[in-house]
């Protein structure tokens, strides 16, 4: 069965919302220029005046089908949930202004600015809920390599979000490219973030990782967690 395309979504999501559909808008990796095909997923936001149980009816099998292409369900909120909550998502909405594409309609943004203090507690709350996260993972899934390397793949996209909240809290608007963003937190933060730019490369195929180097790297990444979430911790603007 043919897998659900970007530009179906988007017919789909007019036919149910009809003209109560405010924007489309494509943001992460898709819409930084990362975005690696039969790898990388294709995150959607979707605004509209009202959300229902008979609009969620409707767009749960399109949901379900754009999930089964391999891509998170669409994030989908109400125009005066778009414009009220950058207070409590500042990092997700600092990543959605800084890179989106809207490929429907228009997107609201009148008044939409992300706080550096909302920023901080964000990325504190999320640093060590990060580093939680990667330790329970770990007693989890022990020494099996094929899992580790699994949960390193999985994780990234997650770190890369921490790293560049951690820029924009220095008053710097992260580079597109993950590698970059890994070399400059490293340089504001004191961080030495290289097990980071290694796992991204591992993503990207261009330095795939060995099975007897996981382990290792799966320690060093733990360290540069810890050390980050004691870095913001510390953090005073």
């Amino acid at each position: 069965m043919a897998q659900m395309t970007l530009n179906q979504l988007i017919d789909q999501l007019k036919a149910i919302y009809g003209a109560e559909l405010v924007a489309v808008a494509l943001y992460g990796s898709a819409a930084r220029g990362e975005h690696l095909a039969n790898h990388s997923d294709l995150n959607v936001l979707v605004v509209v005046e009202r959300i229902t149980m008979d609009y969620l009816r409707k767009e749960s099998p399109v949901a379900r089908s754009w999930r089964e292409a391999g891509n998170p369900p669409p994030l989908t909120l109400t125009r005066t949930e778009w414009l009220g909550s950058a207070d409590i998502f500042p990092m997700e909405y600092a990543d959605i202004l800084a890179h989106h594409k809207v490929l429907a309609g228009t997107l609201p943004l009148d008044g939409l600015k992300v706080s550096n203090a909302e920023l901080r507690l964000q990325l504190e709350h999320e640093a060590m809920s990060k580093l939680l996260r990667l330790r329970h993972a770990v007693l989890v899934t022990g020494k099996d390599t094929t899992a580790l390397r699994e949960l390193l793949e999985q994780s990234v996209s997650t770190m890369l979000v921490l790293l560049r909240a951690t820029l924009r809290l220095h008053g710097e608007e992260p580079p597109a490219d993950s590698e970059t963003v890994c070399v400059r937190a490293s340089e504001r933060a004191g961080i030495d973030f290289a097990v980071v730019t290694r796992i991204v490369r591992h993503t990207r195929s261009k330095e795939k990782l060995a099975a007897a180097e996981v382990e290792g790297v799966v320690e060093q990444y733990l360290q540069a967690a810890g050390a980050l979430a004691a870095y913001v911790d510390r953090h005073v603007e």
